[in-house]
């Protein structure tokens, strides 16, 4: 799958370059370019980009300004222009024609903006939807970067998730649809289910799959993981088909944001048999494979723009995006020369090569897994069902049922031992797999005791 990133080109795309060159060159309407207001030539309206400032820049040559969500550097694309949408039409037909399976889309919620160009509320105008996420459900950080709609402080009314670009989704889709065997998922970016599923269409006629990014967020308890899932998989409608991820590029890696009291692997862990175990499809970050952790970098280490403007107060994000751990070697293995961004300390024990030859190792764990979704029925296709009755709290389980099989997965939360008994169960048949290596069995029929941070999956047939 390949990233489709069309928000925006750079600003020495030879599009923008045109763009820029004069008020009359074909291709000036290809981009967002407005007049400033009054006689200090303001900005055209109070937009913020998505990292800090203003999102427009004035261009002395035109004399106007263009809009830009994300740095200078990085100018829209205008998807009112028919021509842009037939051009970027070509770049997707490009790719399939050499064989890629499909595309990540980044932003798509971006694509489209106000006609109007209306000044966006301030951040304190915000309303929750109904259906969002509970503060009380998540990460401290993630609440205070939601209430204050950190960077912009600003309701992002009238930038984002307008209804034209259902339009231009369903566009792509129809190039998807020629060809065979293509796939799409989007990066969009929202605490409403309910918005989320939109980007599906109706009768799926939009992206095949969409990111549900709230997951990345919860708080370490059973109950905000259960309640994170069951409203994600009560919201979409028959045909469609999630996307689940705890990590990316933009988020603190799992081994170190849950990381409390050294637990950090243990919890990786149960994130693993969590994500390999839900309805839909999976999405692995680079290095979660091994378990890889946040790197704290110095300043002068930092490439991430938001880094390297914020530091100390907030390090940016190339802390999860250190090189893959393949071995002890000179630059943990990634590269000869030297890489982008500093390898991690731990290269020389935390790699693929030393837990490729450790059956309890993370990696192998993560390895049994994905083939044991490929052989089970009830994970390629079964239904969820979240349990409660007869569940402890600290608690999360859930079965995945299939015609053929009915699974359980059961995650103990907490630091104490957890035991708990299925009322509707006629007996455990079979252990498939624990986050404990040292498990081999599950105890007398009905009755299920869980180790502290452990995780099972059982055969209940």
């Amino acid at each position: 799958m390949l990233d489709l990133v069309v928000n925006h080109t750079s600003h020495l795309h030879p599009w923008f370059v045109e763009s820029r060159s004069s008020r009359s060159n074909p291709k000036r309407q290809w981009y967002i370019w407005k007049d400033g207001r009054g006689p200090g030539n303001r900005v055209p309206n109070n937009w913020r980009n998505n990292f800090f400032g203003p999102a427009w820049t004035f261009d002395e040559e035109t004399g106007q300004y263009y809009l830009h969500s994300f740095l200078k550097e990085q100018p829209d694309l205008n998807w009112d222009n028919p021509e842009v949408r037939e051009a970027i039409a070509d770049v997707i037909r490009f790719w399939l024609d050499r064989g890629v399976d499909g595309f990540r889309l980044d932003v798509p919620h971006i694509y489209c903006k106000d006609k109007y160009f209306r000044n966006n509320p301030p951040f304190y105008a915000c309303e929750r939807s109904k259906t969002s996420v509970p503060l009380s459900d998540r990460l401290l950080m993630s609440n205070i970067m939601k209430l204050l709609s950190l960077p912009e402080l600003q309701k992002r009314k009238y930038n984002q998730h307008q209804p034209e670009t259902h339009e231009v989704l369903k566009g792509f889709r129809s190039v998807f649809n020629s060809y065979s065997g293509i796939t799409s998922v989007g990066e969009v970016i929202t605490d409403d289910p309910s918005q989320l599923v939109s980007y599906y269409g109706r009768g799926n006629d939009e992206l095949h799959m969409n990111f549900y990014f709230e997951l990345l967020h919860c708080r370490w308890t059973a109950g905000a993981f259960k309640r994170c899932v069951d409203r994600w998989e009560a919201s979409l409608p028959p045909e469609a088909w999630p996307a689940y991820a705890f990590s990316n590029h933009d988020v603190i890696r799992t081994a170190s944001r849950y990381d409390r009291g050294g637990k950090g692997w243990k919890r990786a862990r149960m994130l693993v048999l969590m994500l390999m175990t839900f309805r839909g499809s999976p999405f692995i970050y680079y290095g979660e494979e091994i378990a890889m952790k946040e790197v704290r970098l110095p300043r002068e280490d930092l490439r991430d723009p938001i880094g390297v403007r914020w530091f100390p107060f907030h390090r940016g994000r190339d802390g999860c995006r250190t090189p893959m751990l393949w071995d002890n070697g000179p630059n943990g293995g990634f590269s000869k020369q030297q890489p982008w961004l500093p390898v991690s300390p731990e290269a020389d024990t935390l790699n693929v090569s030393a837990q490729e030859s450790d059956p309890d190792s993370h990696l192998n764990f993560f390895k049994q897994l994905i083939w044991l979704r490929k052989g089970l029925p009830a994970l390629l296709g079964g239904r969820y069902e979240s349990l409660t009755e007869g569940i402890p709290g600290e608690i999360y389980a859930y079965l995945r049922k299939h015609e053929k099989q009915n699974l359980l997965i059961a995650l103990n939360f907490s630091s104490r031992k957890q035991e708990f008994v299925l009322s509707k169960s006629k007996g455990i048949k079979q252990l498939i797999i624990s986050t404990d290596p040292d498990r081999k069995e599950i105890g007398r029929a009905g009755s299920i005791t869980l180790e502290p941070e452990e995780g099972i999956l059982v055969d209940l047939n």
